[in-house]
């Protein structure tokens, strides 16, 4: 049943691109695979659908109060990036208290976590991942407010901003250089756990109020009032989404690498890719024979208020009415950022068996070590070019290390793949 259609006004939304006229969902010769799940196209095609559209679609907003008090008031034309990372986290916290078989039913009565869960990404400063927030958390990556993210740099901010989420109490690894370090994620993971009364943080754990800054977070005394001695700790394992930035390409994505990206999305800990094309991000979410499928942020909406709950249907614009939009993978950029999220180690553990064991005809995208390479000193690597009697040219430090080298000077700004 298509009850959806009738929710949404498209007189409230504005396209920065893209088509104004939607297809339905295709028919297709394979399964599709959506963040883990399979389905027929055929004989499933309501419950495919229902599964898209319970997705948390985040998208450009306009009319919310200005980013840093006299920044922009609108994201569109520089915050898909933003949004895309916005709605891989989403999932990832649905996830983590609603589980893979929540569904999203407009005019029913939604879960208490569901609101809180919304309202976390609410385009309102006192949101912990509004885009206020992420914006301003930018300015430590490099990114001046208003500026293009790449797959790397919103995977490192979501990460510094996650630790003031004590609700969710999510550790977020990203690994870098194509290569995951297993000790490090075990590390980042296994942590004292909370007494059973502190296990549902209050509200306040969320908040951090109209006139709060990380900056007031940072500088502020980590010290705590001395206390009677307390027991040892029992070990747990806090719940993880991992972030893998690659580059899997110059300019085109290798073809090599399109079954290990279907792959990706075969698996229960899939959260999505990050990603796009040109000039657009987008959060890929599954695919069918050979094309993606994903969630678009380039729909400028109106801001909503989400502390009128009990309005009808107040959350209807964070759900995508339409098919999702779909891309032949050779039209993906080779920037992107694949996402998983395992619940406990168990989870954890069942995906480096997976990609420790090779596929067959599969390509690599990234290595798994236990520990971290000893890193090469200087004298180690370039000691030796310098002692050869005729070197056949001079070659710069930095490229003994690099696959590519920006011509234009920075090296962040290859990870920026809207600039391609």
């Amino acid at each position: 049943m298509d009850y959806e259609s009738s929710l949404v006004n498209f007189s409230t939304f504005t396209y920065e691109s893209g088509p104004l006229e939607f297809e339905d969902f295709p028919i297709t010769k394979g399964p599709a695979y959506i963040l883990g799940q399979k389905y027929n196209t055929c004989e499933e095609r309501d419950e495919l659908k229902h599964d898209i559209k319970s997705r948390l679609w985040i998208t450009y907003r306009r009319g919310f109060p200005n980013i840093g008090g006299t920044g922009p008031s609108s994201d569109q034309g520089w915050g898909c990036m933003l949004r895309c990372g916005q709605m891989m986290l989403a999932h990832t916290l649905i996830l983590r208290h609603l589980g893979r078989g929540w569904r999203w039913k407009p005019y029913d009565v939604q879960d208490d976590k569901y609101w809180k869960i919304l309202k976390m990404f609410e385009d309102k400063k006192c949101a912990i991942y509004s885009i206020h927030q992420i914006a301003s958390m930018g300015e430590a990556e490099g990114k001046a407010i208003g500026q293009w993210f790449g797959p790397n740099t919103i995977a490192q901010v979501l990460k510094r901003i996650s630790v003031y989420d004590n609700w969710s109490d999510l550790a977020i690894h990203v690994a870098l250089d194509n290569v995951v370090i297993l000790d490090e994620i075990r590390s980042l993971c296994k942590t004292s756990a909370k007494p059973s009364t502190s296990q549902q943080p209050s509200e306040e754990g969320l908040d951090l109020g109209n006139n709060i800054h990380f900056s007031d977070f940072v500088n502020a005394d980590p010290s705590h009032k001395a206390g009677p001695p307390k027991p040892s700790p029992v070990i747990a394992w806090k719940p993880l989404l991992l972030i893998i930035p690659l580059r899997l390409g110059l300019t085109d994505i290798n073809p090599i690498y399109f079954e290990s990206l279907k792959k990706c999305f075969t698996l229960r800990q899939s959260v999505g890719i990050i990603g796009g094309k040109p000039n657009h991000a987008h959060w890929f979410i599954g695919y069918a024979d050979d094309e993606l499928y994903y969630l678009d942020p380039h729909t400028n909406q109106n801001v909503v208020d989400l502390e009128d709950r009990e309005r009808q249907a107040v959350d209807v614009s964070y759900h995508c009415s339409t098919p999702p939009s779909r891309m032949i993978f050779s039209k993906l950029d080779p920037s992107i950022a694949l996402g998983f999220y395992c619940k406990d180690e168990e989870d954890f553990n069942n995906w480096c068996q997976v990609f420790s064991s090779p596929f067959q005809g599969f390509r690599p995208m990234f290595e798994l070590r236990k520990e971290a390479p000893m890193a090469w000193s200087y004298e180690e690597v370039v000691a030796p070019v310098k002692k050869a009697k005729k070197p056949p040219q001079t070659t710069p430090f930095s490229d003994l290390f690099c696959d590519e080298v920006s011509s234009t000077g920075s090296n962040n700004d290859e990870e920026e793949f809207e600039f391609l």
